[in-house]
């Protein structure tokens, strides 16, 4: 007989018929009451065994863990916390679990525990719960820029260019390490590599997206980006997955309303998806934060935390006005911060970002017109700028308890600007004269921006730590599983 699946049985409107389910064993209570759990949903369906008509060999092989496949009838159940139940008469274990080895037994583990186990961490409801959020927001992206007619665009993993100027990448080479080619100077030889010159992992596909929009008119990628930067912290991962519109004819405005149009939406969806598994993480979230301060606790729930993003219009606030709130801010004052504001052209840490979100303006924020000297040679320089005050059409916007999560700007679309910019960086234009022929062959105004999705899920689903949003966490000193 064809299974049915835990979450259609649970939300279904009739009982009374035979079904088949697969899954795993949460919990056997008594050698009777089967909590039964496939993945489809945070619920754990009951399946009750008739144990007096069953092998005591094959009672004793169910535990936690188990993989079983169970026929019986579905009936309304008469204990509470469940709608249906199932009066099992066939069982049928597919795949023994040995309890005393199992590391996942029902009890409250620690999340660096899971994170040892992160093979497994997803069989526990909050991972579980974590990771059909991750899926249906993923779905939501794709789902909002096809409705508005974007074009998704796949963009190398493996290139020649970086494109955020930082040098924070990961090499791809096949030279061998222990007889590696030199050249005379004796400097790696990369004209014997496989591509025949360097090479690395992408940090990001704007770039070459930006190729794409200046004939498509608007697309976005959405795919793995890398960097090799040696931070551990719980905001930062070495490998992870950007969204990436870049949108010809867009200015600055436009782009801006494009990002909070966009952020409000897939919120909106994974709300209306995920009802049971974002009610169950708010309840984990509350559990933790009773074990704070009360000055540390969140001052919303999760669930009001998501809506608020929904009600309320992002604040639009120049770099400009963000430093003077921030140079007369009290932590400032009383040198609270941990990097002190003291003059303009500082860059923000995420200390800054989180007292404009959460203290100063109490909502989400877009800050726009950066200064030159703190953000990457592509952005649009604005005219009539002060000399050594030069800003660009930058905009980043900054959520409570995550800081920056979408970075974006309008591009410098002139090419004599663009390259006297790479010039001062000292960006080779050989290395990227494809990406200044978009700039020769009609060029135009255009914007985009980058959201780093794991970051989108941590706020979401209220996690703290961003390798706990992500199945297989890749971080300095670990690249297990």
């Amino acid at each position: 007989m064809k299974h049915s699946k835990v979450k259609d049985l649970l939300n279904g409107s009739k009982a009374n018929y035979e079904v088949t389910v697969k899954g795993w064993v949460r919990t056997f209570r008594n050698n009777q009451f089967i909590a039964l759990n496939d993945g489809s949903t945070i619920h754990n369906l009951q399946c009750v065994v008739d144990f007096e008509n069953t092998a005591e060999e094959t009672l004793k092989r169910i535990n936690t863990g188990t993989a079983v496949a169970l026929t019986g009838n579905l009936v309304e159940s008469q204990g509470a916390g469940q709608k249906y139940e199932i009066q099992v008469t066939t069982l049928e274990i597919l795949g023994d679990c040995d309890a005393e080895k199992f590391p996942m037994q029902p009890k409250k583990h620690s999340l660096e525990f899971l994170r040892e186990n992160a093979h497994l961490r997803v069989r526990t409801n909050a991972f579980g719960a974590i990771m059909r959020v991750r899926s249906v927001l993923s779905f939501a992206v794709h789902s909002y820029f096809q409705e508005k007619g974007f074009f998704y665009v796949n963009t190398p993993i493996i290139t020649g260019s970086d494109a955020e100027g930082a040098g924070e990448m990961f090499q791809v080479s096949a030279l061998p390490f222990d007889n590696t080619p030199r050249t005379e100077e004796g400097k790696v030889n990369y004209k014997e590599d496989f591509f025949g010159k360097q090479t690395n992992l992408t940090v990001s596909g704007q770039l070459e997206a930006e190729t794409y929009a200046m004939a498509l008119g608007q697309v976005y990628t959405f795919g793995p980006t890398f960097r090799a930067e040696n931070s551990n912290t719980s905001r930062h991962l070495a490998e992870f997955w950007m969204i990436e519109p870049e949108v010809a004819f867009n200015d600055l405005n436009d782009n801006m309303d494009l990002a909070e149009d966009f952020i409000k939406y897939v919120i909106k969806y994974t709300l209306d998806k995920c009802a049971d598994d974002l009610k169950f993480l708010e309840g984990r979230l509350l559990d933790e934060e009773k074990q704070k301060p009360q000055a540390e606790r969140s001052e919303m729930a999760l669930l009001d935390k998501l809506n608020f993003v929904l009600e309320n219009n992002f604040k639009r606030v120049s770099y400009t006005e963000a430093i003077e709130i921030l140079r007369n801010s009290a932590p400032n004052k009383k040198k609270k911060f941990q990097y002190l504001i003291e003059e303009w052209g500082a860059d923000l840490q995420s200390e800054h970002e989180r007292f404009l979100v959460e203290k100063h303006f109490n909502c989400p924020v877009i800050l726009y017109d950066y200064p030159a000297k703190i953000k990457a040679f592509y952005m649009r320089l604005n005219d009539n700028t002060e000399p050594g005050k030069e800003t660009v059409r930058a905009m980043d916007i900054l959520f409570p308890g995550i800081g920056e999560i979408v970075g974006g700007s309008q591009r410098e679309e002139r090419y004599d600007v663009l390259v006297e910019k790479m010039k001062a960086l000292g960006i080779e234009e050989e290395e990227l004269w494809w990406y200044l022929d978009t700039r020769r062959f009609g060029s135009a105004v255009h914007s985009g921006f980058g959201l780093g999705f794991e970051r989108l899920v941590l706020f979401v689903t209220g996690m703290t730590n961003i390798r706990d949003v992500i199945p297989f966490p890749r971080t300095p000193q670990n690249a297990e599983f």
